[in-house]
């Protein structure tokens, strides 16, 4: 009897076309379609196209109907659906299923995956001597591996990957084209002898080894006698060192140009991170974290014996750990030898750049801006479409969210969703810590991160960037947002994309924009959201600085309206105040009717300073007032002895916060409060500076009083907060943001006080309230606009 003569007539079948759409492809959806069509006994076929996963099912009508049924609820764990549509389509009477070619449509675009750790069947596979695939530093199935960093368009095919130049060999394209194979239609499919090779270099481009055995080698032989290796993976290069050894960080440091900003460390495993880091005891909470398929850095409190050298986070009293993330991560850490003083394998991993310059993540690059940095480059011939960092999660301990710090690996370009559809809006971002971002068919695309604007690579890849975002999602903008502040590079580009491409440009305040963004994320915009927003700098709707406003969102998020705000701090000298606090705590000081004699910041000023400091505080020329809560964090800072100059971005106030985290675990009492009071709206820091600094000179521990500063500030905000409710109907929630409120101590006693008041604190869970999410805050804005134009963006009074 012939196949085809099994196939009840068209009569006694239906046939439905379904369309799934969401994260789709990339993440093993059609084959798990092909195994679902098998069990439910229906026949027909599926594809990707550029919109969604196309279904078409025949069969008896309860079996499609069971088909149909269980569709969502089995779904591949990497996947997420966000619609499925169904519609009946005339019987064909064909029999089987098959995964047919892809096909390219108009319209809404698909999502694309984020890339995810290699996967522990993948593993298992690579540390086994009788696998094919043992020790492949490539190895990926349709649960794991590369996704966004190597697409080049969609819909995701192996044609439209970095993939595309490496054919498959006959082993592969079998288990490619069986419907029971793990790596049924997984496109980065590989082996050793199909897949990429690895590669080591000298700095000079001159090849060492060629070949995973002898590549390997070579990199862990570099690793084990203190040398730096700059390593290929998934997103783009990494700087790795061995993190025990002092000399080697030491070198690392003086190269990249970062004397002081912490380094990430990977560990081996978690075995090998519970030695590092305080938290991961317990499964569940941090240790599900870092071991969960984003692999991101998460911050958590340094053990005291941890084996790893001090130049590794100086000043600070936690590490930044990940687990291995790429095949080649584990074959590297796993043939690393316990260190000379029984250290366990663990390796620096820092960003393949100079520092200030933007992630290299290609090969040519790597050797001309890495070579002065590495004594050896680890490379491969799979290209990265798309660079992507680590993602980096910092653990509260105290039960709550975890706090982004940076999205990028892992959960970019997964989209923020956004009520209507009003058309396409591209937003430039912020001028450190910068994504871009585009909506488009009522959801919002947040780049991964780009970095800081300062150089011109920075400012090239930026560009970049935005260019992959319009290009990838085929609709040209109908508004492009930018930051109001008139000397940020991205409103630069903002202004010439707009003139070139004919679009008008819509500004936006620095503040109002981090408020829409929280409001974003948890789906608000349509609510007269209050909240503080508080960071370092933001060009205000006055032309001064602004840095500690209390926002209302209005109109939906189109408009807001300052409430309040901090009282003015002096910042002397623009960036070179920002680089040296001790200016700030000094002219904090004179304010406050306090001299300088006494206190940390008499010893720090220089002959030169002192005296132009007292004239800038008599005449006040050179200095400009700020509302900025990360120079006060500055003036603190340097006023407790903690930091007086500074080498990275917001150094001060994040070793103010170690010190008082520190207090507080071996604190046993509550310190006295600090005065800060708050007269209309506006909080006054003179009492405050003037009681720190009678507190110093009284030879109070410097911990206590750096938590007790914490607390003022959290307090004085909650205060103002409640007291700009009260005039409103009803509202209960305050909206917590800005990159002041990454500050995991802040947050704590923010949202206590707000609790104090009966209100409850909304903080950021899917983008930072650094600068990082400022560019979901622009799309925001510009799709209320949009939707709804309004008279003005800026903030008022």
């Amino acid at each position: 009897m012939t196949a085809e003569a099994t196939v009840p007539s068209a009569a006694a079948r239906v046939r439905r076309r379904v369309e799934v759409r969401g994260l789709v492809q990339g993440v093993g959806f059609r084959p798990y379609v092909a195994r679902l069509a098998a069990q439910a006994g229906v026949d027909g076929w599926c594809r990707n196209d550029a919109t969604c996963v196309v279904i078409e099912v025949e069969g008896p009508p309860a079996r499609v109907a069971d088909f149909e049924a269980r569709l969502p609820s089995g779904a591949p764990p990497l996947s997420r659906i966000r619609e499925v549509g169904a519609t009946d389509v005339a019987p064909q009477g064909a029999a089987g299923f098959a995964i047919v070619a892809s096909r390219e449509a108009g319209g809404e675009r698909t999502l694309v995956a984020p890339d995810t750790a290699v996967c522990a069947e993948c593993l298992a596979e690579m540390s086994d001597p009788g696998d094919r695939r043992y020790r492949h530093p490539f190895i990926t199935c349709t649960a794991c591996g590369p996704r966004l960093t190597i697409t080049l368009d969609l819909p995701y095919d192996r044609p439209a990957t970095t993939m595309a130049g490496f054919a498959m060999c006959a082993a592969c394209a079998a288990e490619y084209a069986d419907p029971r194979d793990r790596r049924y239609h997984a496109q980065p499919i590989a082996c050793h002898d199909c897949g990429p090779r690895l590669t080591a270099l000298a700095p000079d481009g001159r090849t060492v080894a060629a070949g995973t055995e002898p590549a390997l080698a070579a990199a862990v032989a570099a690793l084990r006698t203190g040398r730096i290796v700059a390593v290929k993976g998934i997103g783009g290069y990494h700087l790795a060192c061995d993190a025990a050894d002092a000399a080697a960080v030491a070198a690392l440091r003086r190269r990249k140009g970062r004397p002081d900003q912490p380094f990430a460390v990977m560990a081996r495993d978690l075995g090998v991170a519970r030695l590092l880091v305080e938290g991961l005891a317990e499964p569940g909470g941090a240790a599900a974290l870092v071991t969960g398929p984003e692999r991101p850095i998460v911050l958590l409190p340094a053990r005291a014996d941890a084996p790893v050298a001090g130049g590794v986070a100086p000043g600070l009293d936690e590490l930044g750990v990940m687990l291995p993330y790429a095949p080649l991560h584990h074959l590297l850490l796993a043939d690393l030898p316990d260190g000379s003083p029984g250290a366990p394998p663990a390796l620096v991993m820092t960003s393949g750049n100079a520092s200030g310059e933007p992630l290299c993540h290609r090969d040519d690059e790597a050797l001309e801006r890495l070579g002065g940095l590495a004594d050896l480059v680890l490379a491969h011939d799979r290209d990265i479409a798309v660079p992507v960092e680590d993602s980096v999660l910092a653990w509260p301990g105290d039960g709550a969210a975890p706090v982004p710090v940076r999205r990028s690996r892992g959960h970019a370009p997964l989209p923020v969703d956004l009520p209507g559809d009003p058309g396409t809006v591209l937003a430039a971002g912020a001028e450190l810590k910068n994504t871009v971002a585009l909506a488009r068919d009522g959801r919002a695309f947040v780049s991964a991160h780009v970095g800081d604007l300062e150089s011109y690579a920075g400012r090239a890849t930026h560009a970049r960037v935005a260019d992959q975002l319009v290009r990838f999602h085929r609709s040209a903008p109908a508004l492009v947002v930018a930051d109001a502040h008139p000397g940020y590079a991205s409103r630069a580009w903002a202004r010439t994309y707009a003139d070139e491409h004919a679009v008008p440009l819509l500004e936006v305040q620095h503040h109002h924009a981090h408020l829409a963004s929280l409001a974003a994320e948890h789906g608000r915009l349509g609510e007269p959201l209050v909240g503080l927003v508080l960071d370092g700098t933001g060009y205000g709707c006055d032309a001064t600085i602004w840095g500690g406003e209390l926002l209302r969102l209005t109109d939906g998020g189109a408009g807001a309206e300052r409430l309040g705000h901090l009282g003015a701090v002096r910042l002397p000298g623009g960036d070179e105040g920002v680089r040296n606090p001790v200016r700030v705590a000094a002219l904090a000081l004179l304010a406050a009717g306090e001299t300088w004699d006494g206190t940390p910041v008499a010893g720090a000023l220089t002959a030169a300073e002192a005296p132009f400091l007292d004239r800038v505080h008599r005449s006040g020329l050179g200095a400009v007032d700020t509302s900025s809560a990360g120079r006060l964090f500055d003036a603190v800072a340097s006023l407790l002895g903690v930091r007086h100059r500074i080498t990275y971005d917001a150094q001060a106030a994040i070793e103010l916060e170690a010190l008082a985290r520190r207090w507080r675990r071996a604190a046993r009492a509550e310190p006295d409060a600090l005065p800060f009071p708050v007269v209309d709206g506006v909080l006054d820091p003179r009492p405050l500076i003037a009681a720190l600094a009678a507190a110093v000179r009284a030879g109070v521990d410097r911990g206590a009083l750096a938590w007790a500063f914490h607390d003022a500030l959290a307090r004085a905000g909650a205060e103002a907060a409640s007291a700009a409710l009260a005039a409103g109907p009803g509202a209960d929630t305050v909206g917590l943001t800005g990159g002041v409120f990454v500050n995991r101590v802040l947050l704590e006693r923010t949202r206590h006080h707000l609790a104090r008041h009966g209100l409850r604190a909304l903080t950021h869970a899917r983008v930072p309230a650094n600068d990082g999410g400022l560019s979901l805050g622009q799309i925001a804005v510009g799709v209320r606009r949009l939707a709804a134009p309004h008279p003005s963006d800026r903030p008022t009074r």
